[in-house]
């Protein structure tokens, strides 16, 4: 059986450093480095990733890029008496992934919709970027889709911000059930963040 065009840019994705997708990250990393941290685009760059992920070509979605800043949290050396290690400066991390974040920056910059999910496009020393499906919820032909008409309900207002995507799921440990989950649910915080 013949392969679909999707699945051959899936494979390429698969191994960038391997297929022609290198020197086109290689080549696009140097604009994006120059633009803004939440950036619309006009269509996805991994069109298979997109529409595995709800994306569709029509009226009411829209895609934009997240540049987010890798590593842990900038934590400035203490000044009181500590030997280095208790100093607490490295290894300090979010409680959040950098994917979250970028949703939520997305989810800032187009106030008027909702985040739908997302997926890694690139990355380099410094930075990391993912692209954010977005979906107003009032448009016409949103509310005609019977895929996407859920999103309009108010209980799916803020799903970024509120840890209902599935990089959100991921993060809050909702993606497993049963022994050794049992810290998890009904939240992380309800368990005194000892489901992490």
């Amino acid at each position: 059986m013949a392969k679909s065009m999707y699945a051959h840019v899936r494979e390429a994705w698969k191994r960038p450093r391997l297929t022609e997708v290198d020197a086109l990250l290689w080549e696009r990393m140097q604009r994006w480095r120059r633009e803004g941290s939440v950036v619309r685009v006009e269509r996805p760059t991994r069109i298979d990733r997109a529409r595995t992920l709800g994306y569709r070509a029509k009226q009411g979605i829209v895609v934009a890029r997240a540049k987010i800043r890798r590593g842990g949290r900038r934590k400035s050396r203490y000044v009181r008496g500590r030997r280095t290690a208790r100093m607490g400066m490295q290894k300090v991390t979010p409680a959040k992934s950098l994917q979250r974040m970028a949703e939520e920056r997305a989810a800032r910059r187009f106030p008027n919709m909702e985040v739908l999910n997302s997926y890694w496009v690139g990355e380099d020393g410094r930075y990391k970027w993912y692209e954010v499906i977005l979906v107003d919820g009032h448009h016409p032909a949103i509310r005609r889709d019977r895929r996407l008409a859920w999103i309009a309900e108010p209980v799916h207002r803020g799903r970024a911000e509120r840890g209902k995507t599935s990089a959100g799921k991921r993060g809050r440990g909702m993606q497993k059930r049963g022994r050794g989950t049992e810290k998890t649910r009904p939240s992380i915080r309800s368990h005194a963040n000892r489901g992490k």
